[in-house]
């Protein structure tokens, strides 16, 4: 054998036999205490419950550790437990003692309510209780039998005879019942993250209709009187709905008749909204005025016992012509093209030509909320008030014209109305 060889056998052994010793040292926790590192807690149990040195400790199922070393301390025992390093187990958590498989190989498990603090420190010791300590075997095992000794045979016979006819020949389903349920547990573990997001986001949905109890009742509440309304009302809701696809023929043929003229005729009634609301005063005053001036006008006729109406044209005074545009831009008759209106159409002659517009009605006192022209006057019309019932300073009846106010003179407030206010 040559140097060389001698020399790599050497390092060979040195390196193992100081792998063998670290990993040694590991497992048993030597390396952590020397360097430091890692928790050590205790746990005070007041039975084993299968522990042993070296078991493993582990965090809802997560390993986080193993038991260290194990003493009896007075009637219960302490558990030495050696934590990996960074470990946050919450001081107050539930400890308890599961079995790994059916030989036993036990093993130490928190299940913390939340991840919330304080958490444990290096020297804390956690106390569990006897729901810590799972079943002994020999109560198991004593338990079970008493629960066999007090069923009856014949019963227990029957029971099983007839689990036997009711599992005879489902074989098969039982086995794809199972493949099925374990296909939809892998697919629910594989789904998880999208399950929690599900879970959180339907607890905030249960949380607001929490909040809003108060309105989803009322809102129940009406919306069962709108359903005994509609119950009530079944027999006319019938009808309209049976007569409902007529009418709407009906009314989509008289839309579409009416569909050439109808936005023309719109039109125009904008066109005469403007100028009645431009006037609004004077039409105000007009529709007051002049059914009482009728009613009343036959009360004032001589004692002929007649009503005469008479229509006078005369052509002096002359009409008033300044303010108006002039015959020479007169359009033809014939003339349909569309023209910028001459709007500052108004009379700017006094007397004695037939003096025409708003600015030549009787003055009375403003009132508020009237009308102004383009220089800011008021319309110069007279009022009228709906709740006095008073219109240019004369009352205006509701029964018998103006004869009861004037008897058979009525027919004289037709000069002194435009002048009672003066």
């Amino acid at each position: 054998m040559t140097h060389g060889v001698r020399m790599r056998l050497v390092a060979f052994l040195v390196l193992s036999a100081v792998g063998v010793t670290y990993v040694a040292a590991n497992y048993l926790g030597i390396v952590d205490k020397i360097l430091g590192r890692g928790l050590e807690v205790h746990a005070m149990l007041p039975v084993s419950g299968g522990l042993y040195e070296g078991s493993d400790v582990t965090y809802r199922g997560v390993s986080i550790g193993q038991v260290r070393r194990m003493a009896v301390d007075g009637d219960d025992v302490r558990v030495t437990l050696a934590l990996d390093e960074g470990t946050r187990l919450p001081s107050d958590s539930p400890m308890y003692v599961h079995n790994l498989s059916a030989v036993g190989e036990q093993y130490l498990d928190f299940e913390p309510v939340d991840d919330s603090g304080p958490y444990a420190e290096d020297g804390d010791v956690m106390v569990g209780d006897e729901s810590s300590i799972p079943v002994q075997e020999d109560t198991l095992l004593i338990q079970l039998d008493e629960l066999v000794s007090s069923l009856d045979g014949d019963d227990l016979a029957v029971v099983v005879e007839e689990l036997g006819d009711l599992f005879e020949g489902t074989g098969r389903p039982l086995q794809r019942l199972i493949d099925s349920t374990t296909v939809f547990v892998r697919e629910a573990r594989a789904a998880s993250d999208e399950t929690s997001a599900l879970l959180n986001t339907g607890l905030t949905v249960l949380r607001a209709q929490s909040d809003e109890q108060e309105n989803i009742r009322s809102f129940a509440r009406d919306l069962g009187d709108v359903a005994q309304a509609l119950a009530a009302s079944d027999d006319d809701l019938r009808t309209t709905l049976t007569g409902g696809a007529a009418l709407s023929r009906e009314v989509d043929t008289l839309l579409r008749q009416v569909e050439p003229t109808l936005p023309v005729m719109l039109g125009n009634l904008v066109s005469v909204n403007q100028v009645i609301t431009a006037r609004l005063s004077a039409v105000e005053q007009l529709l007051v005025l002049f059914p009482r001036l009728i009613a009343g006008g036959f009360t004032g006729t001589p004692g002929d016992g007649f009503g005469h109406i008479n229509l006078q044209l005369a052509s002096t005074p002359q009409p008033c012509r300044e303010g108006y545009l002039p015959p020479r831009k007169w359009r033809q008759g014939n003339d349909l093209s569309d023209k910028e209106p001459f709007g500052r159409a108004r009379c700017k002659e006094g007397p004695p030509v037939n003096m025409r517009g708003s600015k030549y009605a009787p003055e009375f006192p403003p009132v508020d909320g009237g009308r102004r022209d383009e220089s800011g006057q008021q319309y110069r019309v007279a009022p009228y008030d709906p709740e006095t019932g008073r219109a240019g300073g004369v009352r205006v009846g509701t029964e018998g014209g103006l004869q009861g106010l004037f008897g058979d003179d009525s027919w004289k407030w037709l000069l002194l109305g435009p002048v009672s206010d003066r």
